[in-house]
């Protein structure tokens, strides 16, 4: 029996405030762009879902009641990323925390000025998942003016549920990438692994180190883009939810892993743990790569 041709298509889109790209190998050009067309459906649906930014989306309102002080109800999905908050924060001692989105009012990463140590005291007292009483389906927030953020989870959850549709649709050759949240589903057409190409975190346009993929998840996390600079100190946007302050010694974290939850979590959690993070990533097991920031460079891949 001959074997089917598959062809190549490609479809690129913005969500969640970032470029996104489906590669996807068939042998019908319907059957991609319907396949291209559900998974693009469903990146929206999440993001209407769970924005910060709508005030008409879900977390909006599990933020009004947090704002608040009360209790909600959480449907079946939200519950699933929020008992995974829930472990990760366990799993990180701590550190990889979905309340602490309120210490964003104090950082200003537009601005050439420092927050105060009042400022971020202030909003300290409003940050910890021990502050919240979560026994599904149920959210109870027991102090007023706290806030949830999905930020760390929800895209790579898309990327995870992108890969689902495909393997749903019967298709095992593709690529997933919301921006830099990577899904492989399967190799290239003829068996080939994808080339990944993680970004250098000091030099624009420079790649760090070029993976060769056939399968699973790679995500990234580190100071990238939103930082200031000042007196030569570099402060980046993932703030250490038990200080208030910036992460300051790894510049960068690429974990490679089955999922693309896991490998996004496993990262910022890298990155949260500054001076630990190469040993915790070491004693985790998944291949992974990092760099601090006086360009040293470590990993097992």
């Amino acid at each position: 029996m001959k074997d089917k041709k598959l062809k190549h298509f490609c479809f690129n889109f913005k969500a969640m405030g970032t470029l996104c790209e489906i590669q996807l190998f068939s042998e019908h050009p319907g059957k991609a762009t319907r396949l291209s067309k559900r998974i693009i459906a469903d990146v929206e649906r999440l993001e209407a879902k769970y924005s910060r930014y709508r005030q008409d989306s879900f977390l909006s309102k599990i933020n009004q009641i947090a704002l608040q002080g009360g209790s909600i109800t959480v449907d079946n999905e939200t519950a699933d990323l929020l008992n995974y908050a829930e472990t990760c924060y366990q799993q990180s001692e701590g550190l990889f925390d979905i309340t602490s989105g309120v210490l964003r009012g104090a950082w200003r990463f537009h601005s050439e000025r420092l927050p105060t140590q009042e400022q971020i005291s202030l909003l300290l007292a409003k940050v910890g998942w021990g502050k919240i009483d979560w026994k599904a389906p149920v959210l109870d927030f027991l102090i007023p003016g706290m806030e949830l953020d999905f930020g760390g989870i929800v895209k790579e959850y898309a990327v995870d549920r992108a890969a689902t549709l495909c393997r749903e649709a019967d298709i095992n050759h593709g690529f997933i990438n919301l921006g830099g949240d990577i899904r492989l589903v399967g190799p290239r057409e003829k068996g080939e692994p994808w080339r990944v190409g993680v970004g250098h975190p000091r030099i624009p346009g420079e790649v760090l180190i070029n993976l060769a993929v056939s399968r699973g998840a790679v995500a990234s996390s580190g100071d990238y883009e939103r930082c200031i600079v000042i007196d030569g100190v570099r402060y980046a946007h993932i703030l250490n939810p038990k200080t208030g302050w910036p992460v300051k010694y790894l510049a960068a974290v690429t974990v490679i892993s089955d999922f693309c939850v896991i490998a996004g979590s496993a990262s910022t959690i890298a990155m949260l743990k500054e001076e630990q993070g190469p040993e915790w990533l070491k004693a985790l097991g998944l291949p992974h790569i990092w760099m601090d920031v006086n360009g040293r460079r470590g990993g097992d891949l």
